[in-house]
């Protein structure tokens, strides 16, 4: 498997992961009931004890997803990092952490960063961290790995904020953080509309409180953050939602046109397939 082929999959991995993660599939929507609450708020407070997980951990399964061409110059990185003096170290896992960065596999560069930040408590370091630390929460169904990104997140982005209170992109990052089950969704939700209020326009902040808002049945309320989203920039991500986000408004007119935008930007057969399934659902 070569890079672009990794980010291809990394790009289909994340998508559908997020089409598990709504509460609803199809054409269904959210029943009106005054008394019952968000979908998000059934979270609140129930953030699983997070389990001792390492770099090595997280690195096997990272390796095999890579393959073993890609993975020689990181082996051969570890292996240097194990012999080094105290004054190398942190230039190898500089290294190490651009090396997983260059090949989308953002848990083991995530402990890298981590480190990196533990030692020399830079700003960027921290930031660098949790944004990888809540890419690998995105990117993993695996239970016992996802209560650590997302503390290790919560706290590299607490460290962050420390330093550089008004960090926009800390507060984004700890929003989601929070929101994903390191503290209560709400306070992770104020974080995020804190962000847009001083930056209309924030990408990650925008997207997030799209998806978000997807996740508790507020679907008009998602089509207006993608739709900020697409007036910067065309991307698949916001793309995918906002067609995801129209079928379960009834609007199939509009959710076909999106799902056929999504088919043209991820010309991989799998996810064409996919698309093309949902397009059926809709015609009939």
């Amino acid at each position: 498997m070569n890079k672009k082929q990794i980010v291809v999959s990394a790009a289909v991995v994340v998508i559908m992961g997020y089409l598990y993660w709504l509460p609803v599939k199809g054409l269904v929507k959210p029943k009106d009931d005054k008394n019952s609450k968000p979908a998000m708020a059934a979270s609140a407070g129930t953030a699983k004890p997070a389990a001792n997980v390492t770099v090595d951990m997280v690195s096997a399964p990272a390796k095999a997803a890579i393959g073993d061409a890609l993975a020689a110059k990181i082996n051969d990185l570890e292996a240097q990092l194990k012999k080094a003096s105290d004054a190398d170290v942190p230039a190898l896992q500089t290294q190490l952490a651009k090396h997983w960065d260059d090949v989308n596999q953002p848990a083991p560069a995530a402990f890298y960063y981590q480190a990196l930040a533990r030692k020399n408590n830079k700003v960027q370091d921290w930031i660098s961290a949790g944004n990888r630390f809540n890419d690998a929460y995105k990117l993993t169904q695996d239970t016992l790995f996802q209560p650590a990104f997302v503390n290790n997140a919560a706290e590299a982005f607490q460290n962050a904020l420390k330093l550089q209170p008004e960090s926009l992109e800390g507060k984004t990052g700890l929003g989601i953080a929070y929101v994903n089950g390191a503290a209560g969704p709400m306070q992770g939700i104020a974080l995020l509309l804190e962000v847009v209020k001083k930056d209309p326009k924030n990408w990650n902040a925008n997207l997030n409180l799209g998806m978000f808002a997807m996740k508790s049945g507020q679907y008009e309320k998602a089509v207006g953050r993608f739709k900020t989203l697409l007036a910067q920039k065309q991307e698949l991500e916001p793309t995918f939602y906002l067609a995801e986000s129209y079928k379960q408004l009834g609007m199939k007119k509009e959710a076909i046109d999106a799902y056929q935008k999504c088919k043209e930007m991820m010309p991989d057969p799998v996810f064409s397939q996919r698309i093309d399934g949902y397009i059926k659902e809709l015609n009939n």
